[in-house]
């Protein structure tokens, strides 16, 4: 997956042997008899899909456990490495790298929810947290160093 347009979850969920599902309840990962299985709401737009999908596969690949058994703390820790992970999944760092962004005007942000098939206000915070990133760590990926 090197480009925006290869990140299809169909796709990222088949080559880890993860099965899809749309229902109408909210978007929720589970293991049965050790194999993984993210349920997606199929009312979702696509872009929420996708967001819920890789926030869904932060809790396939990093977390164990029932969260309905765990105490309210572990699981808004949980919770919280999941969104973390989604926006990094969503839209990563190195392919925001190849697209040199200096700004955040609409017109930036439009383009990375084009690109990158998310909604508005997730493709802003992401490139809000890129760019106050690489503003606090210049030239941190360059070969410049």
């Amino acid at each position: 997956m090197t480009t925006p347009a290869l990140l299809d979850f169909r796709e990222i969920a088949e080559k880890l042997g993860i099965k899809v599902f749309y229902w109408p309840d909210t978007s929720q990962a589970l293991f049965a008899e050790n194999k993984p299985f993210i349920f997606l709401n199929e009312t979702l737009s696509q872009q929420q899909q996708w967001q819920d999908f890789c926030h869904e596969l932060a809790h396939v690949l990093l977390h164990t456990g029932d969260q309905f058994y765990m105490s309210p703390l572990f699981r808004e820790y949980q919770e919280h490495k999941a969104n973390n992970f989604m926006y990094h999944a969503c839209i990563p760092t190195f392919m925001l790298d190849e697209l040199q962004l200096n700004d955040s005007t609409p017109q930036t942000v439009m383009k990375l929810q084009e690109l990158f098939n998310v909604e508005y206000e997730f493709a802003l915070k992401r490139l809000t947290q890129y760019l106050n990133n690489h503003r606090l760590v210049p030239d941190w990926n360059s070969e410049k160093r």
